[in-house]
């Protein structure tokens, strides 16, 4: 079984999520979402979520679309959801630059071979001036 990981905010499910998600799930058979703890999103994004972590939970598995739900680290760069569940891909979104950096340079803390994707944008024609400063 492949394991696929994603990590988001995901504080309202629009079709840009949905299309993540597929691309994720292309990559392997099992799709974990690791979503992000209000104190994280709070300190990424500078405002709090507007709906609390079990709410954006809730939301995605109604989406049914991910195997698995999971609260992120409470720390980041801790990667403890990776250590985990010890997936074989972690698919990044085109505007998760931080995170794959971040990631790259802790790939050597896993003791088995993770391979980092980048997923495409979803309208990227039609998104054309928000791609660089949106987020997950």
């Amino acid at each position: 079984m492949r394991k696929v990981l994603v990590f988001g905010t995901f504080d309202g499910i629009h079709e840009g999520h949905r299309a993540f998600l597929r691309q994720a799930r292309a990559y392997g058979d099992h799709l974990i979402v690791a979503v992000a703890p209000d104190e994280v999103v709070e300190r990424l994004k500078h405002h709090p979520p507007r709906r609390n972590l079990e709410a954006r939970i809730d939301a995605l598995e109604a989406e049914m679309v991910a195997d698995l739900v999971v609260p992120g680290d409470a720390e980041i760069s801790t990667y403890g959801v990776v250590k985990g569940h010890r997936p074989d891909t972690i698919a990044l979104g085109y505007d998760q630059e931080t995170l794959k950096e971040d990631l790259k340079q802790h790939l050597s803390d896993f003791n088995w071979h993770v391979e980092l994707a980048i997923l495409a944008p979803y309208g990227p024609t039609k998104y054309r001036n928000r791609c660089s400063t949106r987020a997950s």
